[in-house]
């Protein structure tokens, strides 16, 4: 009942109403100013806009993402903890400590991750780098030694993880690069913004 009460058409039509109580109080609606007044009132509450209804309260963008960096870097810590238990070759080792410091690194909370959770792409493929491709390269390395122990011979395995791995952290490499482009180009146009306003007219002492 309010909310018909606070309306736009229930106000338009009073006002309109009141129109015709005017008309009546002068005389010129007659015996039959309840219909005009009626009339009036249903032609103001025609005429009213429709309300408008709310807009549906999604979460903003980059609050989603920022939250979806958020479990990755648990996800990050549980990969950490299950690399440090898995016997790999130095070379590899090597890579795997350079592309989790990198990784980390994006990770870290501050203006770089801030700056991460603007790009939707970004997000994705650190996720697809934390929670598949990393740990599948790996258990695949571990799981093919095992085997090769009972077929010497073949091509050693620890080859396909390192080019996996270099895969990876090039990867890796250009999502930093990307945003580092972003910040580059950020700074420039605030450059391009103060040299376009131009010295200030006259000075303190005029």
């Amino acid at each position: 009942m309010m909310g018909f009460l606070e309306s736009r058409k229930n106000i338009a039509g009073s006002a309109c109403g009141l129109v015709g109580l005017g008309l009546t109080f002068t005389g010129v609606a007659g015996p039959y100013w309840p219909v005009v007044v009626a009339g009036l009132y249903g032609a103001g509450a025609l005429i009213a806009p429709p309300e408008r209804q709310p807009l549906p309260d999604f979460p903003d963008p980059s609050a989603q993402l920022s939250a979806q960096l958020d479990e990755l870097r648990g996800d990050f810590e549980r990969l950490g903890a299950y690399l440090g238990q898995v016997e790999l070759p130095p070379a590899a080792a090597g890579q795997v400590t350079e592309l989790t410091g990198l990784v980390g690194a994006l990770l870290e909370p501050g203006w770089v991750a801030e700056a991460l959770a603007q790009d939707a792409e970004g997000v994705h493929a650190l996720s697809r780098l934390v929670r598949q491709d990393v740990p599948e390269a790996v258990d695949s390395f571990v799981r093919t030694r095992w085997w090769t122990r009972l077929t010497p011979g073949q091509e050693p395995p620890e080859r396909h993880l390192e080019r996996q791995l270099g895969v990876l952290r090039n990867e890796a490499e250009a999502l930093a690069a990307g945003l580092r482009e972003i910040e580059a180009r950020r700074q420039e146009s605030h450059t391009r913004y103060l040299e376009g306003r131009g010295p200030r007219s006259g000075g303190l002492g005029d």
